[in-house]
């Protein structure tokens, strides 16, 4: 069973959407453009429990705050299509079964297309909210969208119902901080909820922790503190009321004790006594934590069988190779899984097309476009390095194109220093939200630049001396071009670096042995500015993509001795970054 197409209408800070899924996904895009209001959305019409929460929604649940209209109810309405239905799933809702393209991925009449292996079962149920008027409350109700013309009680999408589709929704998982807890929604809670095990234990632990006495011994003095209280108290109310005062653990209520019953596991240290000591589960070692999380999903999955999981943010403390560990776990075992992820790691472990991308326009309407392999990139290759670049790219905001390894080096390393020799001015390229992508020649930068710009990205190229066909390609397929008054980025650096800088960094790798002698004579021997400039270019040449480059215009003590076309590059970014 899996999701296979979701309709959003009115719903948080989506006017309007219609999102088409590929199997597992991870959804992807800035703060606040939609991905936790994706999954809520989801949750509100396929979450068992979600309808039993008072109210079901509220005023924020509606897009702009907005309820009524012209004194006419606004609705939230949420419509989600699923197929691969099992044999199971497929009697029980033998009543409601409509048919679902795969190629043309759309809802289509049965008559005579049934036998056609595009077409599978699907079922489409639906959330309605809104605000009551009468009742002057909010409400909310889930239902079959097929047969329409059924009556309202007959097509209620009920509670076992939905326990048959198998939706879970974990908002948080964190550092598992809630996980072997009883409090409503951990994952201990949600596993003994799929084995329809129903502690009760409530009255009997309320009724001992009345009965618990609490600092009465004399010596404490705070029983004796209560009776003068007592005494105090008769002479102005009756005996009965103020009688026998006493510290007791009496306030608390079955909500209080599954918030802070927790489970504790040894730590392996040993008490002076020689007993074992043990401590909550959320103070054990992280990788302790990250394996009990591993294991209580896996332990879910194995419950709910055919289950669509969606979770938010499985990276957040959790170092990557647990990030992959977990999302390959529970891809494994669940019909579905749905991810919400800033993490490059996450999204190594998708195929492209199952990384979906969303921008919001202004007037509320939530798009999400599929990834696709980069332009000119084979999969074999996106295997290799270029994968986690890539997905870095579509993580940020905005992307700095450069054509070569060289530059893909330098201008980080240019931004770096000019922001420790002037903070004020100056700020490293992370710190601008900008991830660098490395085209690999100058052919790929208008391809690679209009990749990203289809995903909303703001992008920036930086690159050499082009023919008037090229500038006008890459400029069409960019946001911002810079381009140089040279040919090659080695001669860029040549001719615009200090001569001074550049002496001094020969005369550093003559000293620490690292000048390739059998190739280029040493700085020493250099009888003009030329001959260093031409030693020098045969350095940058044969250590292309090694880092020398960046290392040699980091030693720049001021802005004057950089190249002017990489110092005014950057601040014509960081100007255009601030403004917008």
């Amino acid at each position: 069973m899996e999701i296979a197409r979701l309709k959003i209408e009115n719903f948080r800070g989506v006017k309007k959407s219609e999102l088409l899924f590929n199997s597992h996904t991870v959804l992807i895009g800035d703060n606040n453009v939609g991905k936790s209001t994706i999954l809520e959305a989801i949750d509100l019409t396929l979450g068992p429990d979600r309808l039993s929460r008072f109210p079901v929604i509220d005023e924020h649940d509606f897009y702009a705050g907005e309820y009524v209209i012209d004194d006419k109810p606004v609705e939230i309405n949420i419509e989600a299509v699923i197929i691969n239905l099992s044999e199971e799933q497929t009697r029980h809702f033998y009543n409601n079964i409509e048919w679902w393209n795969l190629e043309s991925k759309s809802l289509i009449n049965i008559a005579g297309k049934v036998d056609n292996k595009n077409v599978v079962a699907a079922l489409r149920v639906a959330f309605k909210g809104y605000y009551d008027k009468d009742e002057d409350d909010f409400l909310g109700k889930t239902y079959f969208c097929n047969p329409v013309e059924q009556l309202e009680e007959q097509s209620r999408f009920g509670k076992n119902d939905k326990r048959l589709c198998g939706f879970l929704y974990l908002r948080t998982l964190r550092t598992g901080s809630r996980a072997l807890s009883l409090e409503r929604g951990s994952l201990l809670d949600i596993i003994l909820k799929l084995m329809e095990l129903r502690p009760q234990m409530w009255e009997d632990i309320l009724t001992q922790l009345r009965d618990l006495s609490v600092a009465e011994k004399p010596e404490l003095g705070i029983s004796g503190v209560l009776e003068n209280i007592q005494t105090a108290i008769r002479e102005i109310v009756p005996v009965e009321w103020a009688e026998n005062p006493k510290l007791q653990v009496s306030d608390l209520t079955r909500e209080h004790l599954r918030k802070i019953l927790t489970v504790f596991i040894g730590t392996g240290a040993m008490a002076s006594d020689g007993s074992k000591y043990s401590a909550p589960f959320q103070h054990q070692g992280t990788g302790t934590i990250n394996a009990l999380v591993l294991v209580l999903l896996s332990m879910i999955a194995d419950l709910k069988q055919n289950v669509i999981f969606a979770m938010e943010e499985p990276e957040i403390a959790i170092p990557p190779y647990t990030q992959k560990r977990i999302i390959n776990s529970i891809r494994e075992k669940s019909a579905q899984a749905i991810f919400t992820s800033h993490s490059p790691y996450v999204l190594e472990e998708f195929e492209p097309s199952q990384v979906m991308v969303l921008n919001r326009s202004k007037n509320g309407e939530l798009i999400g476009t599929p990834a696709t392999y980069p332009p000119t990139i084979k999969p074999k290759s996106y295997k290799g390095e270029f994968r986690r670049r890539f997905c870095e790219g579509l993580l940020s905001r905005r992307v700095l194109i450069t054509e070569g390894r060289t530059e893909y080096d330098s201008f980080p390393a240019c931004a770096k220093r000019l922001s420790e020799i002037a903070p004020k001015k100056f700020k490293t390229l992370d710190a601008l939200g900008l991830a660098i992508i490395d085209a690999e020649t100058e052919t790929q930068v208008a391809a690679i630049g209009g990749f990203y710009k289809k995903f909303g990205k703001e992008v920036f190229a930086v690159f050499d001396k082009q023919s008037a066909e090229s500038l006008a390609d890459i400029t069409a397929n960019v946001n911002h071009a810079f381009e140089a008054q040279d040919k090659g980025f080695e001669k860029i650096i040549l001719n615009g670096i200090s001569i001074d800088v550049l002496k001094e960094y020969a005369k550093t790798l003559e000293d620490n042995g690292e000048w390739q002698t059998h190739i280029i004579p040493l700085p020493s021997l250099c009888n003009s500015d030329d001959d260093y400039k031409e030693s020098m270019f045969k350095v940058l040449k044969s250590n292309k993509g090694s880092g020398v480059a960046a290392e040699l215009l980091s030693s720049c003590k001021s802005k004057d001795e950089m190249p002017k076309y990489i110092v005014d590059t950057i601040e014509s970014i960081i100007g255009t970054i601030e403004l917008t």
